[in-house]
């Protein structure tokens, strides 16, 4: 998906999840964030659940067609999963109105960092974040380095050109809100990058 999360079930998401309109997508920032939902409006549709999700890809604009275009700008529009769209609406109604809001996400367990890329253009993957869920900036630092920044590559995914092998690597996640952690010692100075992910142990 346009976040650069894997396995959706793996990393602990499952179907509680949603793509977002480019207005609510903010080029890949919003990722991560949590929100309540609920059917609002459509007396005949909508079913009294409310549910929470963590934005996890992108719902595409489609500007060739001229009706029925909920991705595409200005609309604010969640394309949610069939299991969790059916908690809030009846089937038969395809679209329906909602009321939504940001909340704070509870995840179980630690942040995760998953690693890719290539020793000398890392590119790490956090997930599993709580709190506001949506990463700001991002710092790495090996054993034998200070913390450097990350650059933002896309969705969720975070790069830097320095190469680190040989060091057991930290973070430092800031979130959307400011609320920032570290994370040390995350890996062993033995880690891959290829697609390994460790635990970060602590969570927002």
């Amino acid at each position: 998906g346009a976040c650069g999360y894997g396995n959706l079930h793996k990393q602990g998401y499952g179907l509680e999840t949603a793509a977002l309109s480019t207005a609510l997508f903010n080029n890949g920032s919003t990722c991560g964030a949590c929100y309540e939902i609920k059917c609002f409006n459509s007396p005949q549709w909508c079913l009294p659940g409310v549910i929470k999700i963590t934005a996890t890809n992108f719902c595409p604009p489609n500007y060739k067609k001229t009706k029925d275009i909920w991705c595409n700008p200005p609309q604010k529009h969640f394309d949610l999963s069939q299991k969790m769209y059916l908690k809030i609406a009846k089937y038969k109604s395809g679209v329906v109105p909602v009321k939504f809001r940001r909340v704070r996400c509870t995840k179980t367990g630690g942040v995760k960092f998953e690693i890719k890329g290539n020793p000398h253009f890392l590119m790490i993957l956090p997930y599993n974040v709580g709190g506001a869920g949506d990463v700001k900036a991002m710092q790495i630092k090996g054993t034998k380095t200070k913390w450097l920044p990350m650059k933002k590559n896309w969705g969720q995914i975070w790069s830097i050109g320095v190469v680190l092998t040989g060091q057991r690597l930290s973070f430092k996640l800031t979130l959307s809100d400011g609320v920032t952690k570290d994370f040390i010692d995350v890996t062993p100075a033995n880690w891959g990058t290829t697609g390994q992910s460790f635990d970060g142990k602590v969570n927002f």
